[in-house]
């Protein structure tokens, strides 16, 4: 039986009559870019975030870089974040002209580790960015406690964790600002790239819109300098359609995990995703460890099994950080998690047939 790794036509077809009319509303309206399809879908977000703006833009990406810049990050200034993640997080950092600061992730959980955090600020560290790693929270309690303690701020990237929570709290509800990815295989995806930012203090909202839209808010008046990084009105109406969608879909995630929990558990070698007491995992990746990941996910994709390997190399040792000259041994976590993490096949609309089938050739491995 093939599994792909995931199924967003199958996705697509569950409520293609919706999505159908959304793009026909966009083309009826001309409403290509910014407009009522947009305004309609950062209202609608903030709610489902729980939180008062969201600013839309481009993509995941921009949405960072959105938001450093809106909190002044300039030369000179230091960022810390995780040694486990995309790229975007850490090269972001960078683009905003900051430098950034590795930490290794916790044994568990590949979320950044608070005691790596403490030990890494130095008088020059403005802030703290957390990944919600594969869609599980980072432990935002130690991590709030700690940039309050420093006076740094804290911005939540939530690319992979729409509607996820920490001790009952949405993510992306504890920092200055969070952002998010709405890249199509999200759990909440767009046809296309787009992002957006969220937070609850308006003034810089403001600013982050400005920064987004050519400096300005209104056409031809730039107050500042600014970016285009405009979310358009088809993806912000597909965006729409799909996100009443989002709580079921996250469920049905949910279950599958579940069901690979109680399937894979008493594999030898295989080492499921441990979810951290008081955080619900939204599993955007469903990811597993083994010491033979490479041999495992060619048997799987021998069989007809997609895999997918999220990351293969930790930020740190990558050549785009060669300049920092980092060894493993500061990062041993995230140096030994990127030679064994596998992801497998996990969408809202995979069958138990299909998990069947995954945990199957696993234990044959």
């Amino acid at each position: 039986m093939a599994v792909p790794f995931a199924d967003l036509q199958l996705q697509y077809q569950s409520i293609k009559s919706e999505i159908d009319a959304a793009i026909a509303g966009v083309i009826r309206d001309n409403a290509f870019i910014r407009g009522s399809y947009v305004d309609a879908f950062e209202r609608e977000f903030a709610a489902a975030a729980e939180v008062a703006h969201c600013v839309s833009c481009a993509n995941g990406t921009d949405a960072l870089y959105l938001a450093m810049r809106a909190l002044k990050v300039q030369p000179g200034d230091e960022v810390i974040t995780t040694a486990h993640s995309w790229i975007s997080t850490a090269a972001m950092i960078t683009h905003s002209g900051a430098t950034v600061v590795f930490c290794d992730t916790d044994d568990t959980t590949f979320t950044i580790d608070p005691a790596a955090i403490e030990a890494a600020i130095t008088p020059r560290t403005v802030g703290i960015i957390p990944v919600h790693l594969y869609g599980q929270p980072a432990d935002m309690d130690a991590i709030m406690a700690i940039a309050q303690k420093h006076k740094l701020w804290v911005i939540e990237d939530c690319a992979q964790a729409h509607l996820a929570r920490y001790k009952g709290r949405m993510v992306g509800t504890f920092g200055e600002a969070a952002t998010y990815s709405f890249y199509p295989g999200k759990n909440l995806g767009a046809m296309g790239d787009a992002g957006a930012v969220v937070t609850n203090d308006q003034a810089l909202a403001e600013q982050m819109a400005m920064l987004a839209r050519h400096g300005g808010l209104v056409k031809h008046q730039h107050h500042i300098e600014g970016v285009n990084s405009r979310l358009d009105g088809m993806q912000a109406a597909i965006l729409s359609v799909k996100l009443p969608h989002l709580e079921a879909w996250t469920e049905a995630r949910q279950a599958a995990a579940e069901v690979y929990d109680a399937g894979l558990n008493q594999i030898e070698d295989v080492v499921v995703p441990e979810v951290a007491p008081a955080r619900s995992h939204v599993y955007h990746l469903y990811t597993i460890r083994h010491p033979r990941r490479d041999a495992l996910a060619a048997h799987l994709n021998a069989n007809g099994v997609q895999t997918a390997i999220n990351y293969p190399t930790a930020l740190p040792f990558l050549p785009a950080y060669a300049r920092f000259g980092h060894r493993p041994e500061q990062f041993p976590n995230a140096h030994r998690d990127q030679g064994q993490i596998l992801s497998l096949p996990i969408f809202a609309e995979i069958t138990r047939q299909q998990q069947d089938e995954v945990i199957d050739l696993v234990r044959k491995f």
